[in-house]
């Protein structure tokens, strides 16, 4: 049998899903029997197949559908070490979600319907993540957003629902949009639209000096198709507000959908690498979006509009991380905040983590600037020792330092909170011992992913003199929030603090733009009502006549 025709059994797993979402139109109803056990055995078998590939994939390291039949037309799949880990991610969320699914909409009137959307839902992003051929990739790009917006839209009756997915289905055409002109020139500059070729030549390109004209206005379209895949700032504010959704919609939604934009940048890491104004525009934007939405993040008051703005902040910083090369990172962040995201939707309802926290007793933070900055300093001094002994080149690997920079963040509010506090000696040898755990997992498991992309993925090189500017900005901009974290205890007393974190908890108010936006592009023209007048009190006087007939003509 010619291995590149075993990439053919994958595609099982996607058949599957469709099946089921085929005998979903004849059982849309209460408790479906059939569908939910198609629905379970497609899951564990997608979960086979994907290891099953893994199998191949590690013996042969890249599998492509032959270019005969289907594949000439654009159907072809590719199984690389990208694509199979993503699969298995894909594979274990879909399970955990179904089954949760099954009986989180028991007695649902309309059970069948959404086990079926959900289905086709996960077939699609297996599809993307297989995609081997520029058409493929597109029409599998689309499905997606088609079918989460299906998913978003389940409870029509709920109006806060239906806008959210309003400027959803807006946002997602605009990122359409962008990709099909960034394919259509992709084309048309390498002459085929099979991944692999293209990957090819623009290595060889890069290599003899030629030139490729289109390559950075592809690049360009590509980044901004994944911004606004991903929910980016100014076009986050659906994310946040598609709660109202069925809880399984929201676990997929953040650990599953709105990964494509991180994963189209790594997939196209060889367009990127090419292009010179790309990754600059991931870096300003993904860094001022992870920003905003982890200091909006702290500010909320509801556990879900708490984990969107979450979501939105790990998508910033996973674009960050792309747009800074170290697309290693960037993928150890996309399969890690997945999990962890998948897990705290569909928990949320619990209460034990409640009653747990309530019985952890706090210690007592001091407020002396020199125990903050001794904290910040161990920090500082920490990293830099680990990033030594592993043996990190700071010219060549700088931005991977700049990455790792941001635990140095985190690590100084630990160690700060540790420091300044009544918690003792104990207290500081737990935070030490936790950052140096951190930190080894860091440099250990960005390795590891790096040893297995490293033929999908170019290799990392110095940054220019703007990307470190740049890098140096979003390290600078980080550090002022976590500094303005250690004081909180000082400035929350403050009425520009409180005003501050008022604006902060509304997003800034850019969320209310765009729904005045989307209202007036939606809203209709609401039937006429009857109007009852009433005989005035008193005989209006001349004056306030000509005010109200100017009043009038200014309206």
């Amino acid at each position: 049998m010619n291995h590149n025709l075993l990439s053919f059994i994958t595609l099982i797993s996607p058949v599957v899903f469709i099946l089921t979402v085929i005998v979903s139109w004849f059982q849309p109803g209460i408790r479906p029997i059939f569908l939910k056990k198609l629905a379970t055995v497609a899951s564990i078998l997608s979960i086979s197949i994907a290891a099953i590939s893994g199998f191949f994939v590690a013996k042969y390291s890249l599998l492509e559908t032959p270019m005969e039949g289907l594949a000439a037309w654009g159907f072809v799949i590719r199984l690389d070490v990208l694509s199979i880990l993503m699969l298995n991610m894909i594979a274990l969320l879909g399970f955990i979600v179904i089954r949760f699914s099954l009986n989180y909409l028991d007695g649902d009137a309309r059970q069948g319907v959404f086990i079926g959307r959900l289905a086709s839902a996960i077939a699609s992003v297996q599809l993307l993540v297989l995609s081997g051929h520029l058409g493929i990739l597109f029409i599998s790009w689309v499905l997606t957003s088609m079918s989460l917006h299906r998913l978003l839209v389940f409870y029509k009756d709920r109006p806060g629902a239906i806008i959210a997915a309003r400027k959803k289905f807006i946002v997602a055409r605009l990122g359409d949009v962008s990709l099909l002109a960034a394919c259509i020139l992709l084309y048309f500059q390498f002459e085929t639209g099979n991944l692999e070729v293209i990957f090819q030549s623009i290595q060889a390109n890069l290599a003899s000096g030629i030139s490729m004209p289109g390559i950075e206005s592809v690049a360009i379209l590509l980044a901004l198709a994944a911004i606004l895949k991903s929910a980016q700032f100014p076009t986050h504010g659906w994310l946040i507000e598609v709660m109202e959704t069925p809880t399984p919609v929201s676990a997929l939604l953040h650990a599953g959908l709105l990964n494509a934009g991180p994963f189209l940048i790594i997939r196209m890491a060889f367009v990127m690498d090419a292009s010179s104004y790309a990754p600059l525009i991931l870096l300003v934007i993904g860094g001022f979006t992870a920003l905003f939405a982890s200091v909006a993040f702290l500010t909320q008051t509801s556990i879900k509009t708490a984990l969107g703005y979450s979501s939105v902040a790990h998508m910033g910083f996973s674009l960050l991380t792309c747009g800074m090369g170290v697309y290693p990172a960037a993928m150890l962040h996309l399969v890690a905040h997945s999990f962890y995201k998948a897990h705290s939707f569909l928990s949320s309802g619990s209460v034990i983590e409640v009653i747990r926290a309530s019985k952890v007793k706090d210690a007592k933070r001091i407020g002396s600037p020199f125990r903050i900055l001794l904290g910040i300093l161990l920090a500082l001094g920490l990293y830099t020792a680990v990033a030594m002994i592993w043996g990190i080149d700071p010219q060549k690997e700088l931005a991977l330092l700049g990455i790792g920079g941001v635990i140095i963040l985190g690590l100084s509010r630990l160690f700060s909170s540790a420091i300044d506090s009544d918690g003792g000696k104990q207290l500081i040898l737990k935070a030490t011992g936790l950052s140096v755990l951190v930190t080894l997992s860091f440099f250990s498991l960005e390795s590891g992913a790096h040893f297995l992309l490293s033929s999908q993925i170019p290799e990392l090189i110095q940054p220019t003199l703007l990307e470190t500017v740049l890098i140096g900005m979003v390290l600078v901009a980080f550090g002022g929030v976590v500094l303005i974290q250690i004081l909180a205890p000082k400035l929350s007393s403050s009425p520009a603090y409180l005003a501050l974190a008022i604006h902060l908890r509304n997003g800034l108010y850019i969320n209310t733009l765009f729904d005045r936006i989307v209202r007036s592009l939606y809203t209709h023209k609401p039937k006429s009502q009857p109007i009852y007048v009433t005989k005035p009190l008193k005989q209006e006087s001349k004056q306030e006549k000509v005010f109200e007939k100017s009043f009038a003509e200014v309206s």
